[in-house]
């Protein structure tokens, strides 16, 4: 397991955001967590890139505990994200925005970036063709020197994915990657994140709400609901779970399913 999540509980005040989730994540696998709105899948984010700290549980990435490290820090140890809203530099060149993300990579201090010594120079450079390769493989050749915000919104994922290869992850998170696409770019997207995994070799994991995405890309799905782990496994076991079916058509829906036959649970969540 490349990143193994135990027990991991998260309150607000009175709310219970994540409550006691459990699961792993296996090396050079491209998995989901899905579930409705509201059932804790970007806290679950949060909490291992280290915005949020765990109240209960243990993270542990690589062999080394995650718990307490700041998001640079956890971004450092090879664990990337990107987020559910958009959140690149507008005004800035979309080079510019990847190289952001190789930030925890550079070797160079404040004086001898302030002075263009020659050792920030040279990794300047290599930053820079670095960037631009990355543009190259995420479909964006040739769109280095637009600003941000002009490009349109698909390929302004496209920049966010970029950016955070930018860091040489070995495990790369992806919040709603798809979300406002069309069924074109929503296929598009898929193929660049199986080039992630095939080419790169980086782990990937998605959030997503896009159904076919989920199913058509994912060889391991987790399941969240109010903050709880209520089914994993893969999308045909997902498919035809009555809890999941539940969990996102009402109890009302799955009522009446019968578990132990598979292909009706999967006609009904396939609705």
């Amino acid at each position: 397991m490349l990143l193994e999540v135990k027990d991991v509980s998260k309150s607000f005040g009175g709310i219970r955001a994540v409550r006691s989730v459990t699961l792993g994540i296996e090396q050079g696998s491209i998995s989901s967590i899905i579930g409705p709105n509201g059932a804790g899948k970007t806290t679950l984010f949060n909490l291992l890139t280290g915005i949020y700290k765990a109240d209960t549980g243990s993270i542990v990435f690589n062999g080394r505990s995650m718990i307490g490290l700041r998001p640079d820090q956890v971004n450092a140890a090879g664990m990337a994200r990107t987020f559910q809203s958009i959140r690149l530099f507008p005004t800035m060149t979309v080079l510019e925005n990847v190289m952001v993300g190789a930030h925890s990579r550079l070797r160079v201090s404040i004086l001898q970036t302030l002075s263009r010594a020659p050792s920030f120079n040279r990794q300047e450079k290599r930053l820079t063709e670095k960037a631009t390769q990355l543009l190259h493989f995420a479909g964006l050749a040739g769109k280095g020197d637009e600003v941000a915000r002009n490009l349109p919104y698909g390929d302004q994922r496209r920049v966010e994915v970029a950016r955070a290869l930018a860091s040489d992850p070995k495990l790369i998170l992806l919040d709603e990657p798809t979300a406002g696409m069309n069924p074109h770019e929503s296929a598009d997207a898929m193929a660049l994140f199986r080039r992630v995994r095939d080419e790169l070799g980086i782990t990937v994991v998605l959030i997503e709400h896009d159904m076919k995405v989920v199913m058509g890309i994912s060889e391991h799905i987790s399941v969240l609901d109010y903050g709880e782990k209520i089914a994993d496994g893969t999308p045909s076991e997902i498919r035809a779970n009555p809890r999941v079916i539940e969990a996102y058509l009402g109890r009302g829906a799955a009522s009446g399913i019968d578990p132990n036959n598979p292909n009706a649970a999967k006609a009904e969540a396939a609705k």
